[in-house]
């Protein structure tokens, strides 16, 4: 249930899933829920129009920061209840991080904020080099020191990968402790890469599913399509 590909041929099940590297691994969860498989297939809809897009994509993102944040950091507080004094629960510094992608990363903000409204932002640009075929930061506003953060980052597509890749190893050149990545769709090839490249980094990655492949365009078959043009409206 919400799988949308058949792990047989592409070897990624619902569930965690530990891909081993060189020097450790990345954790990839396949989030498998009802609600979930129910708002991507109506995301995935060409007829879905850019307002009802934007709704499904804050929803989803919700869901899947639920199971995203499983591990931030937390501490025992004392509080006063009306009736009684106990030891409850709250999360510990340094405040996570959240890192959306521009620009598309930009709709997917509202709903991780939703579920961790404490937690600070930071705004990541990457665009590739048509000549050098490079990754290149063309905006960055983020705090100086990631010393001991837990950084969400989000994007909706995870396609060729080249572009998370660059974005962990930002992240953790500036010392961040935990990178978690939440996308709304993965293509194998992608998945691939982050754990060839960045899978020493211990680093978890979250996905509603794993599609079958990319095409000649890199664009992830069956996909949404562009999701900054649809959230946007660019693509009516």
């Amino acid at each position: 249930m919400g799988s949308a590909y058949d792990p047989v041929l592409v070897g990624f099940t619902p569930g965690e899933t530990r891909l081993t590297g060189s020097l450790g691994h990345m954790r990839l969860h396949v989030v498998d829920h009802p609600l979930i498989a129910h708002k991507l297939t109506q995301l995935r809809r060409v007829e879905t129009t850019s307002n009802v897009f934007r709704d499904l994509t804050r929803e989803l993102v919700t869901l899947l920061s639920y199971e995203a944040s499983g591990d931030v950091g937390t501490e025992p507080v004392q509080i006063q209840t009306p009736v009684a004094t106990m030891t409850g629960t709250q999360l510990a510094g340094p405040k996570p991080l959240v890192v959306p992608i521009l620009r598309a990363g930009l709709g997917m903000l509202d709903g991780m904020t939703a579920m961790i409204p404490t937690a600070e932002v930071g705004f990541l640009g990457m665009a590739r080099n048509e000549q050098t075929l490079d990754i290149v930061t063309y905006a960055e506003r983020l705090p100086d020191d990631l010393t001991g953060r837990h950084v969400f980052v989000l994007d909706p597509m995870l396609a060729t990968g080249g572009t998370l890749v660059e974005t962990i190893r930002f992240l953790k050149r500036a010392g961040a402790a935990k990178v978690t990545c939440i996308c709304l769709l993965a293509a194998p090839e992608g998945i691939r890469r982050l754990e060839e490249e960045v899978g020493e980094l211990d680093v978890a990655l979250y996905v509603a599913a794993v599609d079958e492949r990319l095409d000649e365009n890199a664009f992830i078959i069956p996909g949404l399509g562009d999701a900054g043009d649809r959230l946007y409206g660019l693509a009516e």
